[in-house]
């Protein structure tokens, strides 16, 4: 898909695909992830866009940050909060495992959605959707967690 993509924007040439579980080899001054969203079992290959089992990707991510960060360099992970309004997983769950891994928030910038479900009183999420805010988490290694404490 990703090789598709690139070939319909003209950037193919650009642009140098590594098929990795999370991380490629080596270091990077900046790594984005916008890993699905809501911490249950997909029922098809479609879903695995949206359902992430036991926040497998998200915890995955967030654990091997640091070791693939260039120093000084930032993680940035997309991520609604729409499991935290069906009760699928806590904000203070997020916030555990960012400072488990040794990292800290540099940042957040949130928005709403504004796509049709998110407005349609009549829809069954309509509550969890309305409360939804998207978050682009800037994410840096501590550098107390660095250091030992």
């Amino acid at each position: 898909c990703a090789e598709e993509n690139l070939a319909r924007l003209g950037l193919a040439k650009r642009v140098r695909l590594v098929q990795a579980d999370l991380f490629p080899p080596g270091h990077a001054g900046l790594i984005v992830c916008n890993p699905p969203w809501v911490p249950a079992e997909p029922a098809s290959p479609l879903e695995t866009a949206v359902y992430d089992p036991a926040s497998r990707m998200l915890r995955g991510f967030l654990a091997g940050l640091p070791q693939h960060l260039s120093r000084g360099g930032e993680g940035w992970l997309i991520l609604s909060d729409i499991a935290e309004h069906l009760g699928l997983r806590s904000r203070a769950e997020l916030l555990g495992w960012i400072a488990a891994a040794g990292l800290r928030v540099l940042g957040r910038l949130d928005t709403r959605p504004r796509h049709p479900k998110a407005l349609a009183a009549d829809d069954p999420l309509h509550a969890a959707r309305a409360a939804e805010v998207t978050s682009l988490w800037r994410l840096g290694v501590d550098p107390e967690a660095r250091r030992g404490g």
